[in-house]
């Protein structure tokens, strides 16, 4: 994934006392991949955990504890995969204003434009 120019991609990843960490650069380097290969892990695992909670949710001898535990890294699963839209979102590029014609409706570029 590219970053966008003179942007900073929010990593996979916080730092001390849960701040988020940035990294400003093009998208090419080394912490680049490594951040890109962390979210395919954590997209992975929230893939994996969504299978896991249906199997167990259609179970009915699961246990309020289980349960629990369940919820624990389901919430730790949706913030990685928060943090993960967040950045990537961030990133997208910024849509152009649609040209306005004469009248003030949408038209087709001009040819000079």
């Amino acid at each position: 994934m590219s970053e966008t120019a003179g942007g900073a991609r929010l990593l996979p990843w916080t730092g001390t006392d849960d701040k988020p960490c940035y990294l400003i650069g093009d998208g090419t380097g080394y912490l680049s991949r490594v951040a890109d290969n962390i979210e395919s892990v954590q997209l992975g695992m929230a893939g994996e955990l969504l299978d896991h909670a249906a199997d167990m949710l259609a179970d009915r001898k699961v246990t309020a504890l289980q349960l629990r535990y369940l919820a624990a890294r389901m919430t730790e699963s949706l913030r990685d995969v928060h943090r993960i839209a967040l950045s990537r979102g961030a990133r997208l590029p910024v849509p152009a204003a649609p040209v306005l014609d004469g009248a003030g409706e949408r038209g087709e570029p001009s040819a000079g434009a």
